[in-house]
């Protein structure tokens, strides 16, 4: 499981509809073979040098995009991210694709939440808003 807080994840998303309105729209995921497909407000999950976080919105010419690690694959403060990641996401880098308008939703119903947590098997994808304790 990959644990995000809901503010960043809050502001990631917002920042994505700003980039979006300002650069001319979203970014496609899928490197131009999916054409149309997931170029709409949205968060990619990305698994390469640990697990985050970041907007889809088009950025300018040299800007970068905000990004939020996964608590447990981060690797400035996660000396074993590579194996977390290499058994909860799999070996290979990815993106996979979260549409912002169901995730802003699932966290609207459930308003004590703090964390986003990503469950991912071979087959699915879960989002689930919880409520975890503060982390010193």
């Amino acid at each position: 499981m990959f644990t995000f807080p809901l503010g960043k994840v809050r502001e990631i998303i917002a920042r994505g509809q700003s980039d979006a309105a300002a650069n001319g729209g979203y970014r496609n995921p899928y490197y131009g073979l999916k054409p149309g497909e997931g170029e709409k407000p949205g968060l990619w999950l990305v698994g390469d040098q640990g697990v985050y976080l970041l907007s889809n919105g088009k950025l300018s010419e040299g800007q970068k995009a905000l990004v939020c690690y996964a608590q447990e694959c981060n690797p400035s403060t996660t000396p074993d991210y590579w194996h977390y990641k290499r058994r909860h996401f799999g070996g290979d880098d990815g993106i996979e694709f979260l549409d912002a308008v169901e995730v802003m939703r699932l966290l609207d119903a459930a308003p004590v939440s703090t964390h986003l947590c990503v469950e991912m098997t071979d087959t699915n994808i879960s989002l689930i808003p919880a409520r975890l304790p503060r982390q010193h």
